[in-house]
């Protein structure tokens, strides 16, 4: 029997999964992440090949990000201490729901994580101090492969719970809007991203 719920979200190859815990007297324990489940659930195998870690003030505004294809990058993320508004946004140009987005809340408690197929585009704001985010990504990072969307484009238009201006990289903050990313041909394409998924699939 499966140790975690799943459930695609909105923005289609993106899926929220929720643990099951164990809790006692100690505290409690709950299984975050298992191979064999996640590469079931997406059609092909997630193979870890670079973990990365960040912690955020409170007010932290980080992405949007995504990776061109090729390499493209697959990504679990959790918050493993404070809690943030996570973001899902397909980038993925002639996807049905291109440009829609999709909210999850993860903290520390909950333990739920995110995973995003490539081509599908992150951002997070972090609610607490201290907020800690993990990464488990599908590649590894290849310098002149990031694509980097304004997390305030109105085209998206994400209803950030902000309490003022946000703390933002200099690179997020001067980012591109949707619109503008796609007419200069830096978005994947979805037929694109299709065509990535099923070459990532076993031979039957």
């Amino acid at each position: 029997m499966s140790a975690v719920k799943t459930t695609e979200m909105a923005v289609p190859h993106a899926y929220r999964i929720t643990p099951t815990q164990y809790p006692d007297r100690r505290g409690y324990f709950y299984e975050a992440f298992r191979s064999e489940e996640l590469s079931e659930l997406i059609g092909y195998p997630f193979v870890v090949r670079q973990a990365n870690f960040s912690r955020s003030r409170a007010g932290t505004l980080r992405g949007i990000h995504g990776t061109v294809l090729p390499p493209g990058q697959g990504k679990l993320v959790t918050c493993v201490r404070g809690a943030v508004m996570d973001v899902v946004v397909d980038l993925r140009v002639g996807s049905p729901t291109f440009g829609r987005y999709d909210i999850t809340y993860q903290d520390e408690e909950s333990g739920i994580a995110v995973y995003l197929s490539d081509g599908l585009g992150h951002a997070f704001l972090a609610l607490t101090d201290d907020a800690c985010m993990n990464y488990l990504c599908s590649e590894v990072y290849v310098p002149g492969t990031m694509i980097e969307i304004n997390p305030l484009d109105p085209d998206i238009a994400i209803p950030w719970e902000l309490k003022g201006a946000p703390i933002m990289s200099d690179k997020d903050a001067g980012a591109v809007g949707l619109m503008e990313a796609a007419e200069s041909g830096l978005l994947p394409g979805y037929e694109e991203c299709l065509a990535h998924y099923a070459a990532l699939r076993p031979p039957v």
